[in-house]
């Protein structure tokens, strides 16, 4: 099976391609640049948004669904924004079609059809949601509005990979309006801990807290917070954002409520998201040449079982004690799947389980079971043990916890390997060719200069760290004074 995939040190590129094929993830579309997402990978689609889910809705938010088409004036209502967006915009210019009566079963756009308004195909929410904001807030009283919504959106990518970045996507989108600066920046501040906390824990990915600079935050946002991981390629991805939008999207829409002392004010918002971009980091940070590795909390499944038996006999005496282990499993909470098909040989089905990245497997034959212990392999580790049948559930689930703490401190190791201070211009460039990684340098704040960096080496600044100490320095190209250190990169 291993063979069916390129190697990482061969092509970077291909491999990750043929891990999302072959792991069944998602496959191409015969729409350009969109995918379809496969049971399996929507498998750990769910998983991610039942979690976050979850702490939304624990931290107040509540879900709704907003249209997927926005009038273009509206769009444009906010400046920033719709420039920002408007190469990616996909436009419904018309709503009907007629068959062509020259070239039969030909459909053509009726032209007099015409929309009296373009759609835009969402790119991002924020202009119908602040529409809509406008009449259901009047007065402090409906304040704070903490809104999420799950949905798709369009966004016409020229370079597609799936996952990373295709013209269609899935996400959570939050929008929240508050009464003061203050609690805007609060709920920024405590999304982006969500975002951080969740990719840590559940996904097993070591992640920087920080903020963009200002040509990299999100347009219309007044200030972009981020959560930024590395890549086993030395790449950085954008994991999470979350913005501290201020007034402009208030003002744009002329979004007001009546304070305490009946006082007209605009409100202070936000907005934040993730998106399946977080699928393909899950794949690039921690897979290797057989395939898919997941960490345990994510894993659509997190055990399987494969029997070994050459009879019927022998696998209704095998079937006794699986399905003993499936109980104990299920009242553990733990996810597995019993694979006893006969259409292919243990083999076959120990290398299709690797493929997929299964935190464990458990084989059990016949001798194991007079020896009263099974074949356990990890998967992240691909180490091999017997363990004991009595308290084999408990066993395992413990070997998951272990599982995922494991990965989750090589990501850290990882991480903290790869974030190297340099103080010169030189040094950026042979750290960012040779190793990769961040690169953790000073810079004078300037837009010009930023820019020349990016075309020179194409590492772009992912954030300011929030925890990185403030540090007098020398900007690595200008000389000019800089007070704080940034990580610079290449990235998705």
């Amino acid at each position: 099976m291993s063979k069916e995939i390129c190697s990482r040190t061969q092509d970077y590129a291909q491999w990750y391609n043929d891990l999302i094929i072959k792991g069944g993830l998602a496959d191409y579309s015969s729409v350009r640049g969109c995918m379809v997402i496969k049971p399996y990978g929507y498998a750990v689609w769910e998983h991610i948004k039942e979690v976050l889910d979850k702490e939304f809705k624990r931290t107040g938010h509540q879900n709704a669904y907003f249209p997927l088409f926005v009038p273009k004036s509206m769009f444009e209502a906010e400046e920033q924004n719709a420039e920002g967006f408007a190469k990616e915009c996909a436009v419904v210019t018309h709503y009907r079609l007629k068959g062509d009566p020259v070239h039969k079963g030909k459909l053509i756009v009726d032209p007099d059809a015409k929309l009296e308004e373009e759609l835009i195909v969402r790119p991002t929410s924020e202009a119908i949601i602040w529409s809509t904001y406008k009449n259901w807030i009047q007065s402090y009283r409906d304040l704070p509005l903490l809104i999420n919504q799950w949905a798709n959106v369009v966004r016409w990518e020229m370079r597609t990979r799936l996952f990373l970045r295709t013209s269609e996507f899935l996400w959570q989108e939050g929008h929240t309006a508050h009464e003061t600066a203050e609690e805007a920046l609060s709920e920024t501040t405590q999304m982006l801990d969500i975002y951080a906390r969740f990719i840590e824990d559940y996904m097993a990915v070591a992640v920087v807290k920080g903020v963009k600079s200002d040509s990299e935050r999100f347009a219309g946002a007044v200030q972009t917070y981020c959560v930024e991981a590395l890549m086993q390629d030395g790449k950085a991805l954008q994991a999470g954002t979350s913005h501290f939008l201020g007034q402009n999207f208030a003002k744009a829409f002329d979004v007001k409520f009546a304070d305490k002392n009946n006082q007209m004010n605009f409100v202070w918002a936000t907005s934040w998201g993730v998106s399946t971009r977080l699928i393909g980091g899950l794949v690039m940070a921690h897979s290797d040449d057989e395939g898919l590795v997941l960490p345990p909390k994510i894993a659509p499944m997190q055990v399987i079982i494969i029997p070994i038996f050459k009879s019927a006999e022998e696998k209704q005496t095998i079937d006794i004690t699986v399905h003993q282990l499936m109980q104990a499993l299920a009242n553990l909470g733990i996810r597995y799947k019993y694979d006893d098909s006969d259409k292919q040989r243990p083999g076959w089905k120990f290398a299709e389980y690797e493929m997929k990245g299964v935190p464990l497997r458990v084989a059990i034959g016949l001798k194991d079971l007079e020896k009263k212990q099974v074949e356990v392999v990890r998967r992240d580790n691909r180490t091999k043990q017997f363990l004991p049948l009595d308290q084999l559930a408990t066993s395992l689930s413990n070997l998951l916890d272990d599982i995922q703490q494991a990965m989750l401190n090589k990501s850290k190791e990882y991480l903290q390997d790869h974030i190297t201070r340099v103080d010169t211009w030189d040094d950026f460039k042979k750290v960012l060719n040779q190793k990769g990684g961040f690169v953790s340098a000073h810079w004078d704040g300037t837009a010009e200069t930023e820019e020349k960096i990016k075309q020179t080496t194409k590492a772009t600044i992912r954030c300011i760290p929030l925890e990185t100490p403030l540090e007098e320095g020398k900007c690595i190209v200008t000389q000019k004074p800089s007070k704080q250190r940034v990580l610079f990169a290449l990235a998705y």
